[in-house]
């Protein structure tokens, strides 16, 4: 097998996380943030530990090394979410500009933990462009479609397609819609999770017809997420290896459609850890090295 970071089914070989310790710390930090950074509900710390210990044990039993980013009390809960602070490619990681002003400070942090690494830093994102990482996705690895949103802006997607150039990867612009404001949580990947090079679930409603269309030219057989549930991150899935999935507990319909498509698919109990704070398992992981 070979390896690469340009790609988002591949076997997931490594990957860097937050755990929910490093991230909430303790309830009075949770007390005093999750209003502010808008999450749907208070999470409990407690119940929060539970599920983030069985999304570890997934990721652990599933042959995943598992780099752990660590507490840092400068950040917000919203560090726990780690895949939108850095893009990896295989010249190293691009640091992201984050859209949301609160998370200004996680793209430093999580490249110094890829420094200690031996990760290369292959750039980063400078203001006034923005680029967070749930707006990225590879389809392929000389393709990297990246969405339009209030938190990625054109001066972003230029700066890094001019990253991304003598990687002879291309940048395909995904603009996405105004939606609920620019005071949701909104990128890309909340429409759109590839879980194999043919396969991918999409919430089409809110997908622009060219970029469906453009999936459909690629032979991509489209998963769809009911309206029922996409509130309930139907949509976020994060591929294991190819069509082995890992989802939150709670969207039966989606889940028995991704197993009609011949994929094995796991989930956790994600109330605190997902559905409050609006980061399913694609948004927990920032997957480093993938297997081909």
């Amino acid at each position: 097998m070979s390896s690469t970071r340009h790609s988002e089914s591949g076997k997931l070989h490594s990957v860097l996380i937050k755990p929910v310790e490093h991230a909430f710390l303790n309830q009075q930090k949770i007390d005093a943030e999750w209003e502010r950074l808008h999450y749907l509900e208070r999470p409990n710390l407690q119940k929060a530990k539970a599920e983030y210990l069985a999304f570890e044990n997934i990721l652990q039993e599933a042959g995943t090394e598992l780099y752990r980013l660590p507490a840092d009390a400068g950040l917000t809960l919203d560090s726990l979410y780690c895949r939108d602070a850095a893009i990896a490619t295989d010249s190293g990681i691009i640091l992201c500009n984050m859209g949301k002003a609160a998370r200004m400070d996680e793209p430093f942090a999580e490249g110094q933990t890829f420094t200690e690494l031996g990760i290369p830093i292959l750039g980063e994102i400078d203001a006034p462009g923005t680029v967070e990482g749930g707006d990225v996705a590879w389809l392929d690895v000389h393709t990297l479609a990246v969405g339009y949103t209030y938190r990625t802006n054109l001066e972003g997607i230029a700066q890094l397609a001019q990253l991304l150039q003598p990687l002879d990867v291309q940048v395909l612009r995904v603009d996405l819609p105004h939606y609920r404001g620019s005071g949701d949580v909104f990128h890309l990947m909340s429409i759109f999770s590839p879980v194999a090079d043919d396969l991918a679930v999409v919430y089409s409603p809110l997908m622009p017809v060219a970029f469906r269309n453009e999936l459909l030219r690629r032979g991509v057989e489209l998963i769809e997420v009911p309206d029922s549930e996409f509130d309930s991150m139907g949509c976020n899935v994060l591929a294991l290896a190819p069509r082995e999935c890992l989802m939150v507990e709670g969207n039966p319909i989606t889940r028995k459609a991704l197993e009609n498509a011949g994929c094995r698919v796991r989930t956790y109990q994600g109330a605190e850890i997902s559905v409050k704070g609006g980061g399913g398992p694609t948004c927990l992981t920032r997957p480093i090295d993938r297997l081909l």
